[in-house]
């Protein structure tokens, strides 16, 4: 299966759904490479990068359950770097 290299920005304007959110990021931790976390103190909000090494399929499903939790904004660049593991 084709990999692709991609970026996800996440932010954070509601705590209570903090713990989802790890749950997700949990579930798709073998194709994360980093991520980092910045809080925002002045505007009461929490700035997330994650890079990925994933399927584009697995990229677009964990971006779509991010997207879905109330109070979560997500978006993800994908680069041209791909690899097949066939």
């Amino acid at each position: 299966m084709s990999s692709r290299v991609a970026v996800m920005s996440i932010i954070v304007e509601n705590s209570e759904t903090v713990e989802k959110l790890n749950g997700i990021l949990h579930e798709y931790g073998s194709y994360i490479i980093g991520r980092m976390g910045i809080p925002y103190r002045e505007r009461k909000i929490n700035i997330i990068s994650i890079a990925l090494d994933a399927p584009q399929d697995q990229i677009s499903a964990m971006a779509g359950k991010i997207g879905n939790l109330q109070g979560i904004s997500v978006k993800t660049a994908l680069s041209n770097v791909t690899t097949d593991d066939a």
